[in-house]
């Protein structure tokens, strides 16, 4: 027998998810996940686990209850780790009670693992503190959406209209004009403040305020659709002050991230640091050279170099993991000169315990050859393991001024398939290098890049794109992923935007 997780996915942003959902996430033999859960989740599902989705948006389910019941129970009487993953909270209108309750029946063993509720967390993403020693004592969460089988409504509406001083509704957004109509003839003053947050916690967060007797008009005419949270009560009173996530420096700008699958990831959490919505469309795929005769060649005779030239994380990763796969370790690079092309580069030789001699202040080849200037190369012996393609700034000026190098190709830059699309509603492109850029144009067509607000990691990516006809908007004058975002942050400032107009 196996056993079943009933576990709170959060309630949109998936770094709210707690530490024990994630763990039971990489552990799961099954994972059945609900509509609302944020699907970047299932990226941490280990190799293998079967993954099934459930459904439930509104007015519709892709799984009837009892069908999901049944599934839970069946898949843990195979001997699986099954977790059933729910936005939210499994227990806040999740419906996870009765699916806790089916389990419980058969004899079926469980757990619980809570969640972050928007009920609670798109208020206070919206700067709502849904109690407060000046304005709340009491806060209530109620159902928007009863169940239509009831014989009759369990909600004391006489009561939430003139006791709770907070009130938050879930799945109500279709009956707003009847849930406020109800509260005001129930007796609560129809100025009271109300609010909507619509895709709390996320980038796409949408937050309507007014009174209890206009908030219907108000969404109907800003056109908000479910999901969302409704509150109700004095505590709105403080979001001007406590508004924080949307004044964050990219809130709700859409950013397609053309790096490789592999690298994009923590590109697209520092964009949703920021507050905005990473939009992944992978252009280049990134495939070492095995087996590499090449490679194993150069490590077989590293104390014969004076210098390593790392040009890439990438380079980086591969010719440390020959390094190890030959028996050998850093010790083995002791005596030599560590250059690496960027920032990232040399924190990632950190992480072998390499520190980085040499990092030039342009993280380009052309950086490379000025700190080379002062360094030497007359009479120096280079290994530079690096993409198959590459730019040989470097090399040339190596040879020209005396020095020799080995130049060993360990990866090579391949063309994923395209996405289905490219979403018309993105406010910036981004291109981390020439290959991406290249490489995009030749996915999409240059079309698709007009009216964009095009971003470039550097020159030699910038000049890329122009050769092609391409207007870039946003250079960085630091040629690394934290160069490109302060880039990016700069261009939409308001007094960049004032100067551009």
């Amino acid at each position: 027998m196996g056993k079943v997780y009933l576990v709170g996915a959060g309630p949109g942003d998936m770094k709210l998810i707690t530490m024990r959902g994630l763990e039971l996430i990489r552990q799961a033999d099954v994972i059945i996940y609900d509509n609302l859960v944020n699907k970047g989740l299932l990226e941490y599902a280990r190799a293998g686990a079967e993954i099934i989705y459930a459904g439930k948006k509104a007015s519709r389910h892709e799984l009837p209850q009892k069908d999901i019941n049944a599934l839970l129970a069946e898949k843990a009487r195979q001997g699986h780790v099954v977790v059933r993953l729910k936005g939210g909270d499994p227990f806040i209108f999740g419906r996870g009670g009765e699916e806790a309750e089916h389990l419980a029946d058969i004899g079926v063993p469980f757990e619980i693992v809570p969640g972050v509720t928007s009920a609670i967390s798109a208020p206070a993403y919206a700067g709502i503190p849904l109690t407060h020693r000046d304005y709340a004592s009491t806060v209530v969460f109620i159902t928007g959406h009863e169940d239509e089988k009831k014989p009759a409504s369990t909600i004391n509406w006489h009561e939430l209209a003139t006791g709770p001083d907070t009130l938050v509704f879930l799945m109500g957004m279709k009956n707003l004009h009847k849930i406020t109509k109800r509260l005001v003839f129930e007796g609560k003053d129809p100025a009271t403040p109300a609010c909507v947050v619509r895709s709390g916690t996320l980038p796409a967060q949408k937050v309507v305020c007014a009174t209890l007797a206009t908030i219907s008009e108000q969404v109907r005419r800003m056109r908000l659709a479910p999901p969302g949270i409704i509150v109700v009560g004095d505590v709105i009173r403080l979001r001007e002050k406590l508004s924080w996530f949307e004044r964050k420096p990219l809130f709700g700008k859409k950013v397609a991230v053309t790096r490789s699958a592999h690298q994009s990831r923590r590109f697209g959490e520092l964009l949703a640091d920021r507050g905005a919505e990473p939009v992944y469309l992978p252009t280049i795929d990134i495939e070492p050279i095995v087996p590499n005769s090449r490679l194993r060649s150069a490590i077989d005779r590293i104390s014969s170099y004076d210098a390593i030239i790392f040009t890439s994380v990438n380079g980086a990763s591969i010719f440390f993991a020959h390094l190890r796969g030959s028996g050998r370790d850093a010790r083995a690079l002791s005596g030599l000169t560590i250059i690496a092309i960027g920032g990232a580069t040399a924190a990632h030789l950190a992480v072998y315990g390499v520190q980085a001699d040499l990092v030039p202040e342009k993280f380009t080849s052309e950086g490379v050859v000025s700190i080379l200037e002062a360094y030497g190369v007359s009479g120096r012996n280079f290994l530079i393991p690096r993409a198959e393609e590459a730019r040989d700034v470097i090399t040339r000026y190596i040879r020209a001024n005396g020095g020799s190098c080995s130049v060993v190709p360990i990866y090579r830059a391949t063309i994923p398939l395209p996405a289905a699309s490219v979403p018309e509603d993105l406010d910036i492109i981004t291109f981390t290098s020439s290959s991406t850029a290249s490489n995009f144009i030749m996915l999409y067509g240059k079309e698709t890049l007009k009216n964009r607000v095009i971003a470039s990691i550097g020159p030699v990516t910038t000049a890329t794109l122009t050769k092609s006809g391409i207007n870039v908007d946003i250079e960085a004058q630091q040629s690394d992923i934290p160069g490109l975002l302060n880039a990016i942050e700069s261009y939409f400032q308001p007094s960049a935007r004032g100067a551009r107009a």
